[in-house]
């Protein structure tokens, strides 16, 4: 078979010519086959040196025609210009051609604007198709590292989103965030349109969709005191707010995430960002859910996965309450089986509870630090899962605990981040202000809120 690519400027005579007796070779010989490029004239000359550069060959008009060798691969075989052309017509087909220069200059007319009204469709096609835009803060960290494969891979925003990554950090990172912004390249991923790195802070979060907030302030006792930590904390919010507001889109979604102070972060940018949306800011608390209910599965000798509905109350990263008075179990290996979707009470299926009141909940701060010392996949998995349940919903009736701006539910003081149980849906999160709470927990609820609060 001959396949044949011809290119020249679109508004070329000669390139007119040698297209007309491509395209009539085309439809009487049933194994040649025809490829056209058009250029625009104020891009022709640049491209012929880049094709010709590539390929190594010699060519200096339009058009330029070459013929692929399709059984051996390769870079193909020149051939030449248009009368190049119309000698290998003549020698193999006995076809030439003979348009008159006023058809030619008429057909090259026609051809230009044709190509200018494709480009321009192309280009609209193009604008209706707008990517995501995540800005991810403290790029540099593991987490990070973990969490853009999960942002790319389509699963988090669909399989027809397109994304694109802005990696933010300070300018001693510039190094680590070019490194990362080469590995995800060379990735390929198909829904990922850019990904860059960013250290100039008044660049920060230009047309944001999604500000996935990392930045962590580890608490260190013997060097800085947990006033001074929070006043970093505060510092940090005090820079990014402002630019929230100024730089971001209106409906910008804001998620605290990362190892500590989540339910503080989130509190001070709305603080210092008071146009931003109160409902578009949340604290993950997805990692301590997560922890948790693995310890369970370990103790009842069960996929973590059939663990649902725990509930972390409270400040995700400090004080906080693991609640398993809703917690059920799904396809627990017991005396009575079920169909797949029918759940047993967690409660009921763990016997010792003399394990549940002192091994469990005194193992709650090995959580956190189990939690806080993690190398950046589960905070990772934590974030993408929450942000897949943001844009497409939690699975039907299934607890979801995040942090965010209380208005009075379940007696907590208002205007505070506190965690608590919510479902996604239709792009929104709603609390789940039906779940009953018995009067130990009402009582654990307050001291919590006090506690933030102090």
């Amino acid at each position: 078979m001959a396949k044949l690519v011809l290119a020249g400027k679109a508004n070329c005579p000669y390139y007119a010519k040698a297209e007309l007796l491509a395209d009539y070779l085309q439809a009487n010989l049933p194994d040649f086959r025809v490829h056209k490029i058009t250029q625009h004239p104020d891009k022709w000359e640049q491209w012929l040196h880049d094709i010709c550069e590539m390929n190594g060959w010699e060519h200096r008009q339009s058009p330029i025609i070459w013929r692929e060798l399709l059984d051996r691969g390769g870079k193909g075989l020149l051939l030449g210009g248009v009368n190049d052309f119309l000698e290998y017509a003549q020698h193999y087909y006995g076809i030439t051609s003979m348009m008159l220069s006023e058809e030619m200059l008429d057909i090259a007319e026609e051809n230009l604007q044709a190509h200018i009204e494709i480009e321009k469709e192309e280009e609209e096609i193009k604008s209706l198709i707008k990517p995501l835009q995540i800005w991810i803060t403290s790029a540099s960290t593991p987490i990070c590292y973990q969490l853009i494969p999960l942002l790319a891979n389509g699963e988090v925003f669909g399989m027809t989103t397109e994304i694109s990554i802005h990696l933010l950090d300070r300018e001693q990172f510039k190094e680590v965030l070019c490194g990362i912004v080469m590995e995800a390249e060379d990735m390929a991923f198909p829904l990922l349109r850019s990904i860059s790195e960013h250290t100039e802070i008044d660049e920060a979060f230009i047309q944001a969709d999604v500000i996935i907030v990392l930045d962590d302030v580890l608490l260190n006792h013997e060097v800085q005191s947990l006033e001074n930590c929070i006043r970093e904390v505060s510092e940090i919010c005090q820079v990014y707010a402002p630019l929230i507001e100024k730089n971001a889109k209106s409906e910008v979604r804001v998620i605290s995430s990362g190892k500590t102070f989540l339910n503080l972060k989130a509190m001070l940018i709305m603080t210092y960002g008071p146009s931003i949306k109160p409902e578009n800011v949340i604290a993950i608390a997805t990692s301590w859910e997560s922890a948790a209910k693995a310890m369970l599965a370990r103790k009842l000798n069960m996929n973590a996965a059939g663990v649902k509905d725990v509930i972390v109350w409270g400040n995700i990263t400090g004080c906080n309450h693991i609640d398993l008075s809703h917690a059920k179990l799904y396809g627990y290996d017991c005396a009575i089986w079920g169909p797949a979707n029918f759940p047993r009470p967690l409660l009921n299926m763990i016997y010792d509870s003399k394990w549940i009141h002192s091994e469990f909940l005194s193992a709650q701060s090995s959580l956190s630090s189990r939690a806080s010392h993690c190398v950046g996949m589960l905070p990772a998995h934590a974030t993408a899962t929450v942000l897949r349940y943001w844009y497409h919903g939690s699975p039907p009736g299934e607890i979801v605990s995040v942090g965010i701006l209380t208005e009075g539910q379940f007696c907590i003081p208002e205007g505070i981040v506190f965690s608590m149980p919510v479902r996604f849906q239709n792009g929104n999160w709603e609390v789940m202000t039906e779940l009953e709470i018995n009067e130990t927990t009402q009582e654990v609820l307050e001291r919590l809120a006090h506690e933030l609060i102090q």
